[in-house]
Parts: C-alpha cells; sequence; structure tokens
C-alpha cells in the first residue's frame, strides 16, 4: 500500500509564498506522474499541476501557471508545491496524488492540507 501525507498549509498573506509537501510511505514506484489538486468549500476538486517521473515535464492549470511550481525528490520520495504570488482565491484544501501506472488514474489521494490567503 501507499501512502500520501501533505503537509506546509497554513494561513499567509496575499503575494505571501508557502511550500506544500506530500510524502509518500509505503510501497513506492519512482515512476509515477505526481499530481497536486485543490477544493474550495462548495467546488469541486480541480487540477493545479503535474510532474511526471523523471521532473522532466511539468503541468499546470493556467490559474497557476507562472506562479505555482511543481518538483519532486525521488530519493526522499517527496513531491512539492511551492507556491508564490498567493492569491486569495488559491484559498483551498490542497491534495497530493499519485497516477497509477496501469491505469492512468490518480487512485491514491493524500488527506489534503488547508491553504488560506489573506486579503
Amino acid at each position: 500500500q501507499v501512502q500520501l501525507v501533505e503537509s506546509g498549509g497554513g494561513l499567509v498573506q496575499a503575494g505571501g509564498s508557502l511550500t506544500l509537501s506530500c510524502a509518500a510511505s509505503g510501497r513506492t514506484f519512482s515512476r509515477n506522474t505526481m499530481g497536486w489538486f485543490r477544493q474550495a468549500p462548495g467546488k469541486e476538486r480541480e487540477f493545479v499541476a503535474a510532474v511526471n517521473w523523471s521532473g522532466s515535464n511539468t503541468y499546470y492549470a493556467d490559474s497557476v501557471k507562472g506562479r505555482f511550481t511543481i518538483s519532486r525528490d525521488n530519493a526522499k520520495n517527496t513531491v512539492y508545491l511551492q507556491m508564490n504570488s498567493l492569491k486569495p482565491e488559491d484559498t483551498a484544501v490542497y491534495y497530493c496524488a499519485r497516477r497509477a501506472l496501469l491505469t492512468n488514474e490518480y487512485g491514491y489521494w493524500g488527506q489534503g492540507t488547508q491553504v488560506t490567503v489573506s486579503s
């Protein structure tokens, strides 16, 4: 089994920065694409960013492009989301997820970490 645990969320002023971490434990695979998603109250979960196994390919939602950076350290089984120039609309619970090699679905999800951006 694979367990994902997010950390690093908190309260930050608009324009500030936060870095989220997602640590994987248990049985892990080095070639899985990892993604970050977020969900605000009353809204559906939305894609934020993803990174392939080597870290060479990244993808971002238009809403965060240029402000957020996803990265990974496979030696530490950890994926990061560096968030800069935060806006109040970035307020949400942020989840990391692991994309399965066989199904190409994000089958493993963390518990989420709250990010709140004040005006």
